[in-house]
């Protein structure tokens, strides 16, 4: 199956404040985001015509931006309500919603603290991650050999595009030798998250997680801890080692492109999807339907 282009796709872009057609939405190959980094966004999906938790994505993307020294040029209500008109404009119910914003092309070097700050917002139609058979049966792992960065040398809790430069390489290496994706450890050698989806472990009834303070701290994630809580499972919170993942029984990843996914191996280690996963898949998708209004 032929897959069209996302340069080429018909509708409409939300550019720096305004509708675009989709092919005119372009900017200078000097500009500064594409040559250091310099460039952050969003992954958001809207179930319904609702977009799940859309002010804490803007909100962190507001956060992410501050972080790499700019600032977003639309205040968060503008971007909300952007997102929205985005959405209409498109005339999709379930979609996948992406806010990127960059520096400019005024100054091309390091130093660019004058160029000016863009923002655009797509949407397009976005299926689940995984095909409903793979994800029933659990996706396989490979181990990455990139780590995560110590947060002393990036800024781990941005969504800054310059740090998923490791993460497309690992992907690639982790699809070319069959698997799904990658598992990627920290600095330090312990389990951290994969290329775009935190990491869940299940033993004897109780959810083990690695701390999010080396990698981002994703908003389904959070969720998802929310939920388990929400029906008494504990969670836990700490540093795990790669030889743990012996011991457990299940584990699965999130993020709002994956979801919950149940994984059935990570390297030499194997899971068994089962009803703690089970469960918390389906809770997540009651999560992010809109809800019925009250009469």
């Amino acid at each position: 199956m032929s897959v069209i282009p996302f340069d080429q796709r018909e509708g409409t872009i939300w550019f720096d404040g305004a509708m675009v057609p989709w092919r005119e939405a372009k900017i200078h190959v000097l500009s500064h985001g594409l040559h250091y980094g310099s460039s952050v966004f969003e992954g958001e999906r809207a179930y319904g015509g609702r977009i799940f938790k859309s002010l804490e994505h803007t909100k962190r993307l507001h956060r992410s931006a501050e972080l790499l020294d700019f600032k977003i040029p639309f205040s968060v209500e503008e971007i909300e309500a952007a997102k929205q008109l985005v959405l209409k404009t498109s005339g999709l119910k379930d979609a996948y919603l992406r806010p990127v914003a960059w520096r400019g092309s005024e100054m091309m070097g390091v130093s660019a603290q004058g160029n000016t700050i863009h923002l655009a917002i797509a949407a397009w139609e976005w299926p689940s991650y995984f095909d409903a058979a793979t994800k029933m049966k659990g996706i396989r792992l490979d181990m990455a050999e990139y780590r995560r960065p110590d947060p002393r040398t990036a800024p781990c809790a941005s969504k800054a595009a310059g740090l998923y430069m490791i993460c497309t390489i690992s992907k690639h290496r982790a699809e070319n030798r069959g698997y799904a994706d990658a598992l990627m450890l920290d600095f330090e050698g312990n389990v951290a998250e994969c290329t775009g989806a935190n990491v869940f472990f299940v033993k004897d009834g109780v959810i083990h997680t690695p701390t999010a303070d080396r990698f981002l701290n994703g908003i389904t994630r959070q969720t998802v801890i929310e939920l388990a809580r929400r029906r008494g499972v504990e969670v836990v919170e700490r540093r795990i080692a790669p030889e743990e993942m012996a011991d457990f029984s299940e584990c699965f990843i999130t993020g709002s492109a994956a979801e919950v996914t149940p994984v059935s191996e990570i390297g030499p280690y194997r899971f068994t999807p089962a009803a703690l996963t089970k469960t918390l898949m389906d809770d997540y998708l009651a999560e992010v339907q809109p809800k019925a209004e009250a009469a």
